[in-house]
C-alpha cells in the first residue's frame, strides 16, 4: 500500500475532484422544493387563512458541493404560521410586516426567565410570552397593535400527526425505496436578531470572516424559536411544557454558503467519519449527552473564524486540517467546553455528557491512520457505485501507483457521470409537475412551486412559467381573461427573471 504522505495527497486529490463538479440540480434538490413547496400550499385543518411558511434547512440548504457519497439522510424542513411571530423583550410591536404574514398576527415577546415561574435560565433557551395582536390596516398595509393581559405563556407541546417526534422535530418515513425520509420543525419567526446573540455580529475578528456583507445578511434574517426544553428541564412540570430554544438555521445557512470549496469538503469529511465510526451513538451511561452533527458544525465556525485563509490553502492537505480539527474536538470533549457559536456564554456540553471514550479516540487520530482510513472507507466506497472493472483495481493497490491509477478511474467516471444526475432531476421534474401545476391553476400554488424549484436551477422557474401561461392562455381561449388569471400570469411574472421577454411575449 503506498505510504503516509502519499496516501494524504491522494484523498486531497481525490475529496477536492469529486466534490468540486460544476454546479447542477440534483433528485434530492428537486425532491425537497417539493416537499417545501406542498408543505407552502397546505394550512391546519378548518383554517384556511392560517398559512404555513416552510424553509429548506439542514445539508439540503447549507451543501453546495456535491460529494460522491450521500452526505444527506434526510430532508430537513422548518416552517411558521403566517400568524405568529416572537419579538425581542422589549422591543416595540411591528408596524410593517412581510407580504407572507397575515392581516392578523399574535406577537410574543421572547424573554429568558420569569421570577417565580420559570426560574431556571439556561443560555440559547428562552419563554414566550403572548404580547400584541395585530391587525392590518386596509388603508395604508401598516399594523395596529392591541395588548393582551399579561401572564400568558405558549407551550412547546407538539400535536401534529407523527411518525415518531426527535426533540422539536416531526419524522416522516419515506414514501418509497427511492425518497428520502423528511423532518419538519415548527417554529416561531423572529424577524430581528435576538438580544441573547447581541455581541455576535459586533466581536473583533481576526481574519475577516464572515466579512461584513455576511454579517448584515445573517443579522437581518434574523432568528426562530424551535419548541424543545433543555435536556436538564424537560421533566420539570413547569419548564418543560413552556421553554423553547433560539435557532440560528438560517443564519447557518447563509455562513456555511459563504464558505470556501475546501472548507465544505472539510465539513463533509468529519461528518462522514463521525457517523461512520458510530461516535455520536456513544455514551458511557444511558441518558449521557452524546456528540452531534451541531458539535461538528460549531467547530468548524470557530475554525472558519479562526484561522487565516491560509491555514485552508496553502500546501493543501484535506486530511491534516481534519487531524487538527479532530484534536481540537477531543480537547473540548475533555474539558466539557464546547462554545455556542452565536450566544456567546452558552456552553454546547454539559455534565452531563459522558465521552470520555470519544476523546481518547480523537486524540489518538493521526494523519497515517485517517488517511488509510479514508482509502479503505470513503474512496473504496466510492468505487463500489463505479462499473466493475473499476471496482476491480482496488484488489491490488500496493503501490502508489497502482492506488493513484485505481482513484484516477473513479474521478474519471464521475466527471463523465455527472449528466445523469441532472438528467434524472429534470426527469423528476416532469413527472411531478401535474402535481405542480394542475388545472385549474390557482396564485398561491403557481407561485410556491416556482419559488421553490427556482432555488434549485434558475432554468425550472423559466419552464414552469411557460406551462402556467400555456394553461392560462388555454382557459383565456374559453373563459376570457378573468381577474384570477391576470393575478396568475403577474405571479408568473414576479417570480421569472426573464419578465420582459414573457411580457414581450404576451402583447
Amino acid at each position: 500500500m503506498a505510504n503516509e504522505c502519499d496516501a494524504s495527497k491522494i484523498v486531497t486529490a481525490f475529496l477536492l475532484n469529486t466534490c468540486r463538479l460544476p454546479p447542477c440540480p440534483s433528485k434530492r434538490d428537486v425532491e425537497a422544493a417539493t416537499i417545501c413547496a406542498r408543505m407552502a400550499i397546505d394550512h391546519p385543518k378548518d383554517e384556511e387563512e392560517i398559512g404555513l411558511i416552510p424553509l429548506i434547512t439542514g445539508s439540503m440548504a447549507e451543501f453546495y458541493i456535491k460529494p460522491m457519497l450521500a452526505h444527506v439522510s434526510d430532508i430537513d424542513v422548518m416552517y411558521h404560521l403566517n400568524t405568529q411571530l416572537a419579538i425581542p423583550r422589549g422591543h416595540p410591536p411591528p408596524t410593517q410586516l412581510p407580504a407572507e404574514f397575515n392581516n392578523y398576527v399574535q406577537v410574543a415577546e421572547i424573554i429568558d426567565t420569569v421570577p417565580g415561574i420559570f426560574d431556571s435560565h439556561l443560555p440559547g433557551y428562552v419563554y414566550l410570552e403572548l404580547r400584541y395582536l395585530l391587525t392590518e390596516c386596509i388603508d395604508d398595509d401598516n399594523y395596529n397593535a392591541v395588548e393582551y393581559d399579561r401572564g400568558q405563556y405558549a407551550k412547546n407541546i407538539l400535536n401534529s400527526p407523527t411518525d415518531f417526534i426527535h426533540g422539536p422535530a416531526v419524522c416522516h418515513q419515506a414514501q418509497s425505496e427511492t425518497l428520502l425520509p423528511f423532518d419538519e420543525v415548527f417554529c416561531t419567526r423572529c424577524l430581528l436578531w435576538p438580544s441573547q446573540a447581541d455581541d455576535w455580529s459586533t466581536r473583533h475578528r481576526d481574519y475577516d470572516w464572515p466579512d461584513s456583507a455576511t454579517l448584515d445578511r445573517v443579522v437581518s434574517n434574523g432568528c426562530d424559536v424551535v419548541p424543545v426544553a433543555h435536556r436538564q428541564c424537560r421533566q420539570h412540570e413547569v419548564m418543560g411544557k413552556h421553554q423553547w430554544r433560539l435557532s440560528f438555521s438560517r443564519a447557518e445557512i447563509v455562513l456555511i454558503n459563504s464558505w470556501m470549496p475546501v472548507q465544505q469538503t472539510v465539513y463533509h469529511m468529519l461528518r462522514y467519519f463521525i457517523k461512520t465510526e458510530r461516535l455520536t451513538d456513544c455514551a458511557d451511561n444511558r441518558g449521557a449527552g452524546t456528540l452531534s452533527n451541531y458539535h461538528i458544525k460549531t467547530l468548524m465556525f470557530w475554525a472558519c473564524e479562526l484561522k487565516p485563509r491560509s491555514w485552508w490553502t496553502e500546501n493543501l492537505n484535506l486530511v491534516r486540517i481534519c487531524v487538527e480539527l479532530l484534536n481540537t474536538l477531543s480537547v473540548w470533549l475533555t474539558d466539557t467546553r464546547c462554545p455556542n457559536y452565536f450566544i456567546s456564554n452558552c456552553n454546547l456540553l454539559d455534565n452531563s455528557f459522558n465521552v470520555g471514550i470519544v476523546a481518547s479516540k480523537l486524540m489518538s487520530i493521526d494523519e497515517e491512520y485517517l488517511s488509510m482510513w479514508f482509502v479503505n472507507n470513503y474512496i473504496v466506497q466510492c468505487a463500489q457505485l463505479c462499473p466493475p472493472y473499476i471496482l476491480r483495481l482496488f484488489n491490488d493497490v500496493s503501490t502508489r501507483m497502482k492506488l493513484q491509477k485505481a482513484v484516477s478511474e473513479i474521478v474519471h467516471w464521475r466527471l463523465n457521470s455527472s449528466f445523469y444526475e441532472w438528467w434524472h432531476a429534470v426527469d423528476l421534474v416532469e413527472r411531478v409537475r401535474p402535481v405542480m401545476l394542475p388545472v385549474p391553476l390557482n396564485v398561491r400554488l403557481c407561485g410556491c412551486w416556482m419559488k421553490e424549484l427556482s432555488k434549485v436551477d434558475k432554468r425550472f422557474s423559466v419552464y414552469l412559467a411557460a406551462v402556467a401561461l400555456l394553461q392560462v392562455a388555454r382557459r383565456t381561449s374559453g373563459n376570457g381573461f378573468l381577474g384570477e388569471l391576470m393575478d396568475i400570469v403577474e405571479t408568473v411574472l414576479h417570480n421569472t427573471n426573464n419578465c420582459s421577454s414573457v411580457l414581450f411575449s404576451l402583447k
